[in-house]
Parts: C-alpha cells; structure tokens; sequence
C-alpha cells in the first residue's frame, strides 16, 4: 500500500490534492513546528493583478514557561483584520466571471462565516468539502507523534512548499483554462480553488 505523508494545507494547491487522489492512503503531520509563508495556512489564487497569497493568521506565541515552538495541532486562529471577510472578496474578485464561481459558491462560502479555533480543524473540514466535489474518497488519517522519514512512506512536508517546493517526478502541472491567462500566461499549481472555479466537475482529470 503507498502511503504519502503531507502537511497540512489552507485550500492547498493541487499538487496536494494530487496525493490525496493517487495515494493508497494519505498520512497529514500534526506534530510539526509551525513555519511561516507555508501552506499550512496561506493559498495562492490568481487575480487581475497576477497571484495573490491569502493567509489565515494565527496566533503563534510561544509555550508559556518552556518557550517551544507551538505544534501545528495547536495553531490557533486569530480573528486579526476581519480575514474572513478580506479572503472571500478576493476570491469574488478573483473568480466571479469563472464558469463554475456561482456552482461551488455556497459550498466555499461557509468556511469564510464560521469561525473554527484551531487551524488543524479549519483544513480538515475544507479538505473534507474540497474531495467531496472533487469526487474523490481518499484514505485519511493523523500522525499521532512526529513522523520521521521512513522507507515505505512518501514525504511530500517539504516537497510540496510555498516559497521553496522540491522536485516531485510525479507532478507535471497540467494546462487549463484560467481566467486571466490571456493577461499573465497559465499559472501552475495554484490553490485547488482556481482548478474548480475554473474547470469544475472536470478537475478529477487534472489529478
């Protein structure tokens, strides 16, 4: 059985949902330290502007007397700036005129309406609504401690990265329509969200 071992990802980009479709099972670290400018709370959309980084903010203090970086499991969201509300006007801006926006609009709106505490929750529930139109089953399940490198698992923590991604030889970033293609060329490997407005009910052949 393939096993792949994958952080946790902010509507991740679809290199990440690719794991998810093509793995026997898909295994996502929860003891990690939490790192800035990753996918663990930050997806990038395309706008007609170029890309654009939406990042849900967290609160990323220190543990109390032991000063030990938090745990990913532990990240808490912060309600700083009114996000929610900043995040789902970009994606209105952004994929308004996308053929399938109205389709999955009141699927993806209520993430940006409920407040959820902890990080690792807010993915899980959007990972959990993201296969679900997708359509795709993926065997799922948490690291209970922290998970080193062994030889019948695949680690994509940090192959599939933000700001600095490692070579992947199964991921060949496959063209589709785009909204502002004709403006700033095809943009890879964007949040999964720029697949499904884009291409809808066809995005499982993207994978």
């Amino acid at each position: 059985m393939s096993t792949a071992l994958l952080q946790t990802t902010y509507f991740g980009p679809i290199q990440w949902y690719q794991k998810l479709y093509r793995y026997d099972h898909c295994l996502i670290e929860q003891y990690d330290s939490y790192q800035k400018q990753t996918y663990r709370n930050r997806c990038i959309i395309a706008t007609a502007n170029g890309l654009q980084a939406l990042t849900v903010p967290v609160e990323h203090e220190t543990l109390n007397m032991k000063h030990e970086t938090l745990k990913v499991k532990d990240l808490r969201i912060s309600d700083h700036n009114n996000w929610r509300r900043i995040h789902w006007n970009a994606l209105q801006s952004a994929y308004s005129e996308s053929p399938f926006f109205d389709y999955y609009a009141d699927d993806i709106h209520p993430f940006f309406e409920k407040k959820y505490e902890f990080l690792i929750d807010f993915n899980e529930a959007i990972r959990q609504k993201v296969c679900e139109l997708l359509d795709i089953h993926p065997d799922v399940s948490y690291t209970s401690d922290f998970r080193l490198q062994t030889s019948d698992i695949t680690d994509f923590r940090e192959v599939i990265h933000a700001k600095h991604p490692q070579p992947d030889k199964d991921f060949a970033p496959q063209r589709y329509w785009q909204v502002f293609e004709g403006k700033h060329d095809f943009q890879a490997n964007l949040s999964i969200l720029d697949l499904l407005f884009n291409m809808g009910p066809e995005s499982i052949f993207y994978l």
